[in-house]
């Protein structure tokens, strides 16, 4: 049976990596690990097909360290004390401690990432995880915080022609065939930066055609055609399905979302990435015209973690019903961002108003800390003080958006207790 296109091409060194120049490039941190032979646990993070396995496997080969490796799909707790065992055995007094690589390190429980701490705290193993998901949220803090995490972006155009011609060039089988390329953006495009997917791509086309093979737009979708409506979680349809399903959601229309929803769980999208985005949803779209739509959303997301498919699918599509159907509001979202616009480009470094400080201490209240402040419940519930630094006075960075009862009812309070300051 022939190897895979994609697998005859593996890079085997640094210098036949394509992409990721911000950790692989002369000045970049993986450079440096083979310059030293210091090599940190860390995880890499970034979609599929860009290379994670590969630079794990380079960075172990580089510095000859024995690499053990186990896949989160199908190993549980005592697969992973059987490596860390191996481990163990294969070192020897004042060795570098061998490489356990963990794809889809995400997939592991709480309990199974739990195994791996002693083992990365020690130095038996030097952990190298890699995931398609957010480590801030698929991996506990604690193996966190012993990881350093990198991140590997998608490919773009220039790197997958660079990917492309190598392979015309230099494998065995192409070079057999009569290959002509005319156009390649839909070959880039159904890519979507992932270079494993490119090759596959490549490989069905070619295998696609008898004799000569020219490699145009519409050869590419003609092979292609039977997958173009199917959502893929690994390629450009991920994200133009998920964009899609979010700006249904923000344009309040349930059918459409629900529809969106419908696609990215029958292409086997992970449920709490989506549980994810109806949580910023709730924030960023609806915020304080419906503040009871964070509270669902947030109970989405847990009730997804504890059930999982395929019930998760009925709270997920009552939550995009809920927050579709919901009044809209983006005031705290432009609020923040206006705050933290001018937070970042002020030279001025604007002390607090002393009747705003603590004073702890006899010499601070001598200088006046805390001094003048009023309690707010002591007089009623409000009290009028200044809150802002000098010159910041009178600033607005909320603007209520009285389009919907809630934040009506809110500008009306801010309106009645500061009379016209803000």
């Amino acid at each position: 049976m022939s190897i895979p296109l994609a697998e005859r091409l593996r890079p085997h060194t640094l210098d036949d990596y394509i992409g990721q120049e911000h950790l692989v490039g002369k000045n970049g941190v993986f450079r440096k690990f083979l310059d030293t032979g210091n090599l940190p646990s860390f995880i890499l993070w970034g979609p599929p097909g860009v290379g994670k396995t590969t630079l794990a496997r380079i960075v172990a080969s580089e510095l000859k360290r024995p690499f053990f490796t186990l896949s989160a799909v199908t190993s549980g707790v005592k697969e992973v004390r059987e490596a860390l065992e191996s481990a163990r055995k294969q070192r020897f007094f004042d060795t570098r401690p061998p490489i356990l690589f963990i794809d889809e390190i995400h997939r592991f429980n709480k309990s199974q990432q739990d195994s791996l701490l002693g083992a990365v705290e020690q130095g038996v193993v030097t952990l190298v995880g890699a995931t398609t998901e957010n480590p801030s949220f698929e991996v506990i803090p604690p193996l966190r915080s012993r990881c350093q995490i990198y991140i590997l972006k998608p490919m773009d155009d220039a790197q997958l022609q660079t990917l492309l011609d190598r392979a015309l060039r230099t494998d065995a089988e192409l070079r057999g065939r009569q290959i002509r390329v005319e156009q390649t953006e839909a070959l880039f495009r159904f890519s979507g930066g992932d270079a494993r997917r490119l090759l596959n791509i490549l490989e069905i086309v070619v295998g696609a055609a008898e004799g000569e093979v020219t490699i145009n737009d519409s050869h590419v979708i003609d092979c292609l055609q039977q997958n173009i409506a199917l959502y893929d979680k690994n390629g450009e349809q991920h994200y133009d399905v998920i964009s899609a399903f979010i700006k249904s959601v923000r344009g309040s229309d349930p059918n459409a979302a629900v529809y969106y929803l419908a696609r990215m769980l029958a292409g086997g999208e992970e449920p709490r990435f989506i549980a994810r985005r109806l949580v910023i949803l709730a924030s960023e779209d609806i915020g304080l015209a419906n503040p009871n739509a964070l509270l669902l959303a947030n109970a989405c997301f847990d009730t997804v973690h504890k059930i999982g498919m395929p019930e998760a699918r009925i709270t997920l599509a009552e939550t995009t019903i809920y927050l579709a159907a919901s009044p809209k509001s983006n005031s705290a979202y432009r609020a923040i961002n206006e705050a933290l616009a001018l937070v970042e480009h002020d030279t001025a470094n604007r002390p607090v108003p002393l009747h705003l400080r603590n004073a702890p201490t006899q010499l601070m209240e001598r200088a006046g800390y805390g001094k003048g402040y009023k309690y707010a419940h002591d007089y009623g519930g409000f009290a009028e003080l200044e809150f802002m630094p000098e010159g910041l006075e009178g600033r607005r960075f909320y603007e209520p958006n009285t389009d919907n009862p809630a934040e009506e009812k809110i500008a009306r309070r801010i309106e009645q207790l500061w009379r016209g300051k803000y």
